[in-house]
């Protein structure tokens, strides 16, 4: 079971009304056996409601759970169900009465815990440094683990007292740990060491301090005078310096630290531990050694009543009180008493603590590491030395009752309860909180292992086929052990194995079946190594593997068992899976029957559980990379070079693919029946009854009215897109992509069961129903084949046999297939009767459509895979040879569906810039969204090369190249560092850098010095690295050797031919950036570097030496469980907003905020979507205040949970930007801007869409505060960046024209801002015609700007004639109002407020309604979590007023 505070947690949501804030108080901690948090609870300065909520105690319960081995939870659970569904609960007041200080309110909520009050107590300046108390009511001590109102007596008013307890030892750990955690809690070191789930941000350097205050100090609009605007040299457009070091920069929190603010120079344990049996019988509990400030060196005893100074020294044990002894309960009283500047400088920190913003504090679920670092101090810390030699080597692993058994804990969450959404919510709560406890776990244990500090289970094997177990995690690495993967590419398919391994356990974690179990899952890539980290199943290391192995195979298909209790589990996931069951043929030539790859592996563990293991097969194979002899690929994948060999055979298609194609065939079903639905009906019409003729799929088509009614195809869509049906709920169990939040809430609970009992009559339209309202119009709605051509249907069949499409650069063909309205009812009424009421002719029609798409189905649409076909090995009987053809030819279209149809429409997207990707991350994410594998990245790279509009890509075409280059270095990184010995590291690292970055002709590497390296070589030692070999072979590599391996690695693994030798010549001829190569390098490999200026360009010494290389992090990849409650809450917010009703959608989405901090925290990716929607919200609603506060919140969590310098931060950046200026802080929203643009210009170079509106931001700004030849520079900058990305003709580039003119006109330089507005005007003009009120507000600027550039003329000329005595009519300069450069600013941010008339308003709606289907259709859940739907929110109100 999980420890208790993390049910307990989980239990207690926050249903108060500030949901907002929720997030403060919530603190998950994520260390194993480790006891505070840091700062464990996160608000003590506003001790109100939001403090209470959901900071449930981390640490007590935590040790004390770990103690009794686990404690059991369920009474926890059971007594909180009911509390959730209160939402709206009455807070009340008590008071507390803490030891030598005031008496204080404190504002709780009925259903907290007396625990979480400890918590708060903890985290308050004034009580902080007290741990060992118990509260008391009337002298009755009160539970920690009881509710509030399960309390007699306690009531509004009450009063609390804080009593000091008794120290045990474990007591006394914990406090010291505590105030080592305190004195530690503004130094940054524990975020650059990538520990304890700590990670940097930056945005208050920016902001001084918290931005709700600053805004309410400064009076607005009359600090004009003194903002100092010009930015650094670096950041002005046209500058070609990138520097480094402003990517960190100094807080001045950190600086106090660093230097003055010591409070103790050394606290460790004292030699003299542990007490000897006469002293313990004097209380004495451990022994500390302290340095103060004042160099005083004491030893301090803990004792059970406090801590007091003793007479011991460094070499005489004496453990005799001192005189005085000053005995104190808490050891930041002694130590106050002690040394003066403790007391001083411990105050000064408390104080600066807890004024940090409480999301700069808490622990984020998962570690983020930074590839950058600066040079920080390493300093004395008993508690960090202490948890390195024992919770972290693996002593401690061998203790009994101490290491935590996952595969329980990850299997019981699975099992909670989840009738409703309190239940759910608890359930998701723990799973979530276990798989991020094992995901550091396994983190660390990997590090362990490669590193050398576990011991094999098998020792005397070779070291790569060694396997390890250190605290119930099972390791293994990434090496083709015993020739297992022999025929499908050796240690190639060893390493890709456990990544098709983890997106099974992923596909199958989603669709949540009950009763079907996968493993904990983890992959650490750590020095060139890749390490499989997973949960044991219980009785797996007792028996061989033969005798375990009840369902699949054990030898790829030579053995094959199946079992029926599989069968029925499996069979729940084919649908949602796609995935279709089918007979293979064992040894013994029987029949076996299956509903997964053979590889699938079913195991039942001792704990009685069905286990599915190696789901390396889940989604078919990719036979675009998987040549077959004697198989014909489709003409689209052999134009394109198809089949290719790729390293290994385990190629396979990603599950957005499949839903995409699926998506996509279902269409094609669709049309195809609403054609021949239309074309009965145009019969009958024309009497014409052969009714034979009528319903071969031969039939020609009549010509269709070219006249239809517009509306009512305008409707046959809607029909298609709208409402579900109740079949709907059922059906949809995964159609969108899989890493969905565990579907949708009927196929998790309740309805599941119900689909499968249905029979196949029963649900004989899949089709109908698969498709939710989002998926209907999927992206490829406009890449239809020919169907509505006047010829005979043949070609439709034949198009769709092969997958193909047109290309998606052209028209839509979708609006003009009527009858699809008729087809879908069709479709339903079929499922509806079982199909007995109606007429065999519109039978027949559904089969006919079924037939052409290749549905398993002859009554509905099911389309479904069999992930065996072509793998090695794998036989099938003789009666299924029609079948396996069908299947076969379908796998064909998929691989040429990718080729044809979703790579072109990538490409769209990046042209019309619905996809902006801006570094590599982001590029991978959008491939991916798709179903588009990286592997296809050359061929998306030549498909751009050859568009007609290369030159509007040409920021994608530069991301691609650089991913593809940093992605070949890194395959070459990996086995580069596999030769390498430990001690060498720094060096071989530096000089790898030096290679593939420096200008330098010929990096030499720095061998380890000499003086280390012992004379009698132990040639033993050396084998001891997994992979051993030559230990100095990494020393030879050249830069021209390691570039010549790159454009080899491009050539064979991405089929792109890179023409370049070197570092220069890459810069020269694809326009990147060094800057941006190293940090993309460093990211993929785990590698942290020294935060300076780097010379590259030098050709006279290497840029990199072994002292820049800090350290080598893990990359980890893992299983990310959704909330999915919350997820559907902050979906239907959306829409909601889409469909203007703001309220509404506000409403749902703080309520999904609220459920979000339920399941994960305080801290987390969806969360940051969240806020940043309700900011944006609060904004367009007027309350600028609020949008403020969220979207610093949304930027901070950015920062910590993304990475400082992930696009997704820039963005967060801007709009936090705009809400400073509607505030009136313009300094700070210049320096946001600023922190925006520097970030951009490293991540992805100057030139690049985004930064036209950034630039645009900046310029409009810097023209609101005067400065005008400095707003030129950046607006004339985003003029050019606009007109060459969406062309010169376009709404933008006249947007851009105007801000110009705008400019211009306040320099009183009327010629040129005639100009350009002229420019703007004859744009809108040709664009939205004469009557446009855009064209008409443009046309009565000229006019204006032409009597101002007269008036000016006029008056020169007075001067010129009468010389000084001229009578001169004042001219009007006016600078710009707040108010008019705000109206701007929201113009271009895609944020309009206009009055519209009610036709406006439904034209508008009607919009963005089809904008939102054609955005959703495509993506996946997790990826609309991330960006996407705020993405889709800030365009579309822009493209209405613009565009």
């Amino acid at each position: 079971m999980v420890s208790k505070t993390d049910d307990i947690q989980a239990s207690v949501p926050n249903c108060n009304v500030n949901t907002v804030d929720l997030a403060e108080g919530e603190t998950p901690d994520h260390q194993e056996t480790k006891a505070p948090n840091k700062d464990p609870c996160a608000c003590g300065h506003s001790a109100s409601t939001v403090v209470m909520n959901g900071g449930g105690a981390h640490y007590h319960s935590e040790e004390e759970s770990k103690q009794d081995g686990g404690g059991d939870t369920d009474g926890v659970e059971d007594s909180n169900e009911q509390e959730v569904i209160v939402i709206q609960d009455t807070g009340f007041t008590v008071k507390i009465q803490a030891p030598g200080t005031e008496p204080f309110d404190l504002q709780v909520s009925p259903q907290e815990m007396v625990q979480e009050i400890h918590q708060v107590l903890m985290d308050r300046e004034d009580t902080c440094h007290r741990t060992c108390f118990s509260l008391q009511l009337d002298g009755n001590v009160l539970d920690n683990f009881a509710e509030l109102k399960s309390i007699e007596g306690l009531q509004e008013g009450s009063l609390l007292k804080v009593v000091e307890e008794p120290y045990t030892v474990r007591e006394a750990r914990i406090h010291v740990r505590h105030i080592r955690d305190l004195l530690k809690s503004l130094d940054p070191s524990d975020a650059y060491n990538g520990v304890d789930c700590n990670s940097l941000s930056f945005l208050s350097v920016f902001t001084d301090g918290d931005l709700g205050d600053s805004g309410k100090r400064k009076k607005k609009g009359s600090d004009l005078e003194q903002i100092d605007c010009t930015p650094p040299e670096h950041i002005l457009p046209g500058s070609k310096e990138r520097p480094l070091v402003p990517l960190q920069p100094q807080n001045k929190d950190w600086k106090v630290i660093m230097t003055p603010m010591q409070c103790l120079k050394v606290l460790t344990m004292s030699g003299w531990n542990p007490p000897p049996g006469n002293r313990k019988m004097h209380g004495d509990l451990m022994y500390l050694y302290m340095v103060t400030v004042e160099e005083r060196h004491i030893s301090i005893t803990a004792s059970t009543r406090g801590f007091y100074l003793n007479q011991s020294t460094t070499y005489t044990f004496n453990p005799k009180p001192a005189n005085p002894s000053f005995l104190s309960h808490s050891l930041v009283e002694l130590l106050s008493q002690i040394s003066p500047a403790f007391k001083k400088n411990f105050t000064v920190l408390q104080k600066t603590r807890v004024q940090r913003h409480p999301f700069e504090r808490i622990a984020t679920p998962f570690q983020v590491y930074s590839w950058t670092a600066p040079q920080v101090d390493h300093t004395m810390d008993c508690v960090r030395a202490e948890d390195a030699y024992t919770s972290r080597l693996g002593y401690e692993e061998h203790i009994p009752g101490q290491t935590r058994d996952w595969n329980e804990e990850l299997q019981t969450t699975r099992e909670l309860a989840r009738k409703n959404l309190p239940e759910r919510l608890l359930r998701e709560r723990a799973i979530f909180k276990v798989h991020s406890d094992f995901a550091a776990a396994a983190t660390r244990g990997s590090m362990a292992v490669i590193d050398g500090n576990v011991m094999a289970i098998n020792p005397g094997e070779e070291t790569r086929m060694q396997m390890f177990i250190w605290n119930n995690i099972f390791f293994s690495l990434g090496f083709d052990v015993r020739d297992h993967y022999r025929e499908l590419g050796g240690d190639a398919a060893a390493h890709a194995a456990p990544t098709n391994d983890l997106n099974g356990v992923r596909a199958y974690g989603a669709v949540d079946v009950e009763g079907l179990y996968t493993l904990g899952t983890v992959v650490v890539d750590y020095r060139g190594y890749r390490v499989t980290a997973q949960s044991i199943i219980p009785g797996i290391l007792e028996r061989e593997q033969e005798q375990s192995v009840i369902y699949g195979s054990i030898d790829f298909g030579k053995t094959v068992v199946s079992h029926g209790k599989y069968l029925e589990l499996l069979e729940r996931t084919s649908r949602p899976l796609k995935v279709q069951r089918h007979n293979v043929l064992n040894e013994k030539d029987e029949s076996v029957e299956l509903c997964s790859s053979v590889e699938c592996k079913g195991i039942i563990g001792n704990d009685g559980r069905h286990y599915i293991l190696d789901l390396l097969r889940t989604f078919p194979p990719d036979l675009n990379f998987l040549p077959v002899e004697g198989e014909e690929l489709s003409p689209e994948s052999v134009r394109q070079g198809f089949p290719r060999q790729h390293r290994h055979r385990l190629a396979c298609l990603r599950q957005e693919l499949i839903e995409a194609f699926v998506e996509h065939r279902y269409l094609l079903f669709m049309k195809m029946a609403a054609l021949q639905l239309m074309q009965q009906k145009a019969n009958k019409e024309s009497k014409i009854a052969t009714l034979t003729e009528n319903n071969s799929p031969e039939a020609a088509v009549p010509a269709l009215p070219s006249t239809e009614n517009p509306d009512a195809s305008a409707k046959s869509t809607e029909t298609l897109t709208d409402g579900k049906s109740d079949a709907v709920q059922i059906e949809t169990t995964s159609t969108s992509d899989a890493p969905q939040p565990a579907a949708t809430e009927a196929t998790t609970t309740e309805a599941a069961p119900k689909a499968e009992q249905t029979t196949e009559t029963d649900i004989p339209s899949a089709a109908a129903t698969t498709m939710t309202a989002s998926q209907a119009t999927p992206t490829e709605d406009n890449v239809v084949p020919t169907v509505t051509t006047n010829g005979p249907l043949v070609p439709v069949a034949t198009a769709i046999q092969n997958g193909e499409c047109e290309s998606p650069l052209e028209g839509k063909a979708e609006d003009s297939i009527p009858g699809l309205a008729q087809a879908k009812e069709l479709a339903e009424s079929l499922a509806a009767e079982d199909g007995c009421g109606i007429d065999p002719k519109s039978r027949e029609v559904v089969l006919n459509a079924c037939k052409a798409v290749g549905s398993i189905s002859n009554t509905s649409f099911d389309i479904r895979f069999n992930p065996d076909i072509f793998s090695p090995g794998v036989r099938f009987p003789e009666d299924s040879v029609d079948d396996i053809q069908k299947q076969k030819q379908l796998l064909k279209d998929a691989a040429a569906f990718l080729v044809s149809c979703q790579i072109p429409s990538l490409v769209k997207d990046c042209l019309d810039h619905s996809a902006l990707p801006m570094d590599g991350a982001t590029l991978t994410e959008a491939l991916h969204q798709r179903g588009i594998n990286v592997r296809y990245l050359g061929n998306v790279l030549e498909f751009v090369d050859k568009t007609p509009a290369k030159a509007q890509l040409e920021h994608f075409y530069r991301i691609g190249i650089s991913e593809l280059i940093t992605r070949c270095a890194k395959h070459i990184f990996k086995t580069y560092l596999q030769g390498v010995e430990l001690s060498a590291l720094s060096a071989a690292v530096s000089h790898f850098l030096n290679c593939f970055l420096s200008s330098f002709p010929d990096a030499v590497a720095h061998l380890p010095a000499d003086e280390l390296v012992s004379r009698r070589k132990n040639r033993k030692r050396r084998n001891r690295v997994p992979g051993g070999g030559d230990n100095t072979a990494w020393a030879s590599l050249t830069p021209s050797e390691l570039w010549k391996n790159i454009v080899s690695e491009a050539q064979s693994y991405y089929n792109f031919t890179l023409h370049c030798e070197n570092a220069d010549q890459v810069v020269e001829k694809y326009g990147l950036q060094k800057i941006t190569l190293l940090r993309e390098i460093s990211i993929k490999a785990g590698i942290q570097i020294l935060i300076k200026e780097y010379n590259f360009d030098s050709r006279h010494k290497p840029a990199f030496t072994e002292e820049d290389i800090l350290n080598i992090f893990p990359v980890v990849k893992h299983v990310n469980p959704k909330a999915s409650d919350a997820f559907h809450f902050f979906q239907s917010g959306q829409a909601k907003v889409q469909q203007g009703y703001l309220k509404e959608g506000c409403e749902l989405i703080n309520e999904a905020l609220n459920l979000f901090n339920n399941v994960y925290g305080a801290m987390h990716v969806e969360i940051c979507a969240c806020l940043r929607l309700l900011a944006r919200l609060n904004y367009i609603m007027g309350d600028h205040h609020e949008a403020l506060s969220n979207q610093q919140k949304a930027v901070l969590m950015s920062e910590r949970v993304l990475g400082v310098e992930h696009p997704n931060t820039i963005q967060e950046y801007m709009h936090l930007a705009l809400y400073c200026f509607a505030n009136g802080q313009l300094s700070t929203a210049l320096k946001l801007l600023y922190r925006a643009r520097y970030l951009m210009l490293m991540v992805c170079g100057e030139d690049h869409p985004e930064m036209a509106l950034l630039d645009s931001n900046i310029g409009l700004v810097l023209h609101g505060v005067m400065e005008y030849d400095l707003s030129l520079r950046f607006l004339e900058n985003a003029l050019a960046i606009n007109s060459k990305y969406h062309g010169p003709r376009s709404l933008k580039v006249a947007l851009s024209h105007h801000l110009v003119a705008r400019v211009y006109e306040s320099k009183a330089e009327f010629r040129s801002a005639l100009q350009h507005e002229k420019e703007g005007y004859t744009i809108y003009k040709n664009q939205v015609g004469e009557a446009h009120e855009k064209t008409k507000e443009s046309s009565e600027y000229l006019k204006y700007l032409t009597q101002q550039a007269v008036a000016l003329q006029r008056t020169m000329n007075e001067i010129y004639k009468n010389g000084s005595n001229a009578s001169i009519m004042p001219l009007k300069f006016t600078a710009p109002s707040m108010a008019s450069v705000l109206e701007q600013l929201n113009i271009i941010n895609g944020i309009i407020f206009i009055p519209l008339s009610q036709k406006d308003l439904e034209n508008l709606k009607a919009e963005v309604q089809r904008r939102q289907q054609l955005q959703e259709s495509g993506k996946s859940m997790e990826e609309l979590t991330v960006d996407d739907p705020l993405e889709l929110e800030d365009k579309i109100p822009m493209d209405v007023n613009v565009d």
